[in-house]
């Protein structure tokens, strides 16, 4: 199935997080927190500004972002989990 975000959103997908501490104690699935790292999978054409102007978005196809712990919406698209949220629930951009 294809899918394009409207506007100014955009479909993130979450990086998988480590199981183990820096000193190698694994942490089991019931304690872990869901990643707040994810890559861009999508992006919609952007916003328009009170004259009709199309302003682009600032992330493109493939960016690693940084969003917020309850940020976005979560859906399954052909078995994945990703989450749709807008270009401001964006924190920044990993280099």
């Amino acid at each position: 199935m294809k899918f394009r975000p409207l506007h100014d959103r955009v479909l993130v997908k979450r990086v998988k997080e480590e199981t183990k501490t820096a000193g190698g104690i694994i942490i089991p699935g019931t304690a872990q927190e869901k990643p707040s790292e994810g890559k861009i999978v999508a992006i919609g054409s952007g916003v328009r500004d009170e004259a009709g102007t199309l302003i682009p978005l600032d992330v493109k196809k493939g960016d690693k972002v940084l969003f917020g712990k309850w940020g976005g919406t979560e859906i399954t698209i052909d078995g994945q989990e990703l989450l749709i949220m807008k270009e401001s629930d964006i924190l920044g951009i990993l280099g």
